[in-house]
């Protein structure tokens, strides 16, 4: 593993541990070049994932994106970190074990806002702002008056 500070490519596994949920190995790691310590994690990987953009344009799932796009939804709102991780994991599974290798990106936006839905109300209309293209106030109150619903 490359040193992220010094660019050596020798580093030294000083721990290594599983996550709480056991989803990801966690390994202290330290550089023999310039003593920097840093913390990697080692996840099981059951396929190569890409996603299937609206545009018909390919990319590589990035794990990382998912959960940005969740953190900055629930930017500010009183939800464990652990359960945003334990939820990404989830859905990560869920796409993997989907059989399919190529993941439409409604599918991804979906599955985010069922998620939300579940975590934090405030998080799942800021997420749905964003994913559903608000453009005006009215789309707000439409959305919510969804929410009150029975189904």
């Amino acid at each position: 593993m490359r040193c992220p500070f010094c660019g050596n490519e020798d580093t030294q596994v000083k721990d290594s541990r599983p996550t709480e949920d056991n989803s990801a190995i966690r390994r202290r790691r330290q550089c023999p070049n310039c003593g920097a310590r840093f913390t990697t994690f080692e996840r099981v990987q059951l396929r190569e994932l890409t996603v299937l953009k609206s545009n018909d344009k390919r990319e590589t799932f990035d794990r990382d994106k998912l959960l940005r796009s969740m953190t900055i939804a629930l930017r500010k709102r009183p939800v464990d970190p652990d359960r945003v991780e334990r939820v990404v994991n989830g859905i990560v599974r869920r796409l993997e074990s989907s059989g399919e290798s190529e993941i439409p990106t409604k599918l991804i936006g979906e599955l985010i806002m069922d998620a939300l839905a579940s975590l934090d109300p405030v998080a799942y209309v800021r997420f749905a702002s964003v994913y559903r293209d608000f453009r005006e106030a009215q789309d707000f109150e439409k959305f919510i008056e969804k929410l009150g619903e029975p189904e």
